[in-house]
C-alpha cells in the first residue's frame, strides 16, 4: 500500500478502503478529495460530516466538501463540478439510489475514480465506482425483525414504521430486511408507514399522526435513530409511554 492510498482510506474516516486504483499516487503534491454529502439530517449524518473534514487534515488530503441540503441534484451538480475540476478522487453518500449513472460515467470517462459511502446505488454497471463502504441495511432490518418475532412470543402485535428518505438505500434495505424477518409470526402487522425523512422532527410529525389515526400501536420501528428520538418526544407528549 502506497501513502498516497493510506491518506485516501484515512480521509475517508471510520470505514476502511479495501480497493486501490492505479495512477492514484501523485509524485508530488497533494490527494485532492471531492466529497459530496447528503446533507446533516441527523446527528450521525453531521458526525459523519466532522469526522471525514478532520481525517482529511490529519492525513494531508486536500478536501473539496459539498453539503447537498438532502437533493440530488446539488449532489450531481457537486460531482461535475469535482470533475471539472479535475480531483484525484470523488466520494459520495448518494441521497436516493437512482439516477447516477450518466455522472457517474462522466467521472469514468475523466479517469477518476469514485467512491461510494455508507448507501450504495442502483446501478447495473459496477464498473461505474471502485468501491462501496458501509453497512448491510438489510441485515439490519433483519436483525430488528428477528429481535421482535423473539420478544413477541408468537403474541399479535401492530407495527408503525417511521421510513427514511424514500428511494434512500436504508430506507428500502432495512424495510425489506424486517418484513422478511418478522414473516415468522403471522401476528406481527405494520399498521401504518411512512417517511420522516431520517430527521428527527419528521419522525415526531409523522409518529403524532400515528397516534391519532391508530387505536392500537405496540412498537415502532424507525429506520434511524433520530426518527426515533423524535418519535418518543411525540409519545411522551401524548402522555403516553
Amino acid at each position: 500500500m502506497t501513502t498516497s492510498r493510506r491518506q485516501v482510506i484515512a480521509a475517508l474516516g471510520a470505514v476502511p478502503v479495501v480497493a486501490a486504483w492505479p495512477g492514484l499516487a501523485r509524485a508530488q503534491g497533494k490527494i485532492v478529495l471531492g466529497f459530496s454529502q447528503i446533507g446533516a439530517e441527523s446527528e450521525w449524518r453531521t458526525a459523519n460530516s466532522e469526522s471525514i473534514k478532520s481525517a482529511a487534515k490529519e492525513a494531508g488530503i486536500e478536501l473539496k466538501f459539498s453539503d447537498a441540503q438532502q437533493k440530488q441534484e446539488n449532489q450531481i451538480k457537486a460531482i461535475r463540478s469535482y470533475i471539472q475540476q479535475k480531483v484525484d478522487v470523488i466520494a459520495f453518500s448518494p441521497v436516493v439510489e437512482t439516477g447516477w449513472d450518466t455522472v457517474l460515467l462522466e467521472a469514468k470517462r475523466a479517469n477518476i475514480p469514485v467512491i461510494l459511502t455508507d448507501r450504495s446505488v442502483a446501478s447495473k454497471d459496477t464498473s461505474l465506482y471502485k468501491t462501496f463502504l458501509g453497512s448491510d441495511f438489510v441485515l439490519e432490518g433483519k436483525k430488528d425483525g428477528e429481535w421482535l418475532v423473539k420478544d413477541s412470543a408468537n403474541a399479535a402485535v401492530n407495527v408503525v414504521e417511521l421510513q427514511g428518505t424514500t428511494g434512500a438505500a436504508p430506507a428500502i434495505d432495512r424495510k425489506e430486511g424486517f418484513e422478511e424477518a418478522i414473516k415468522a409470526n403471522p401476528g406481527i402487522k405494520i399498521v401504518a408507514s411512512q417517511t420522516g425523512d431520517f430527521t428527527r422532527a419528521g419522525g415526531k410529525q409523522v409518529m403524532e399522526a400515528f397516534l391519532k389515526s391508530q387505536p392500537k400501536i405496540d412498537v415502532v420501528y424507525a429506520h434511524n435513530d433520530d426518527m426515533g428520538l423524535g418519535a418518543i418526544e411525540a409519545i411522551e407528549a401524548a402522555g403516553k409511554t
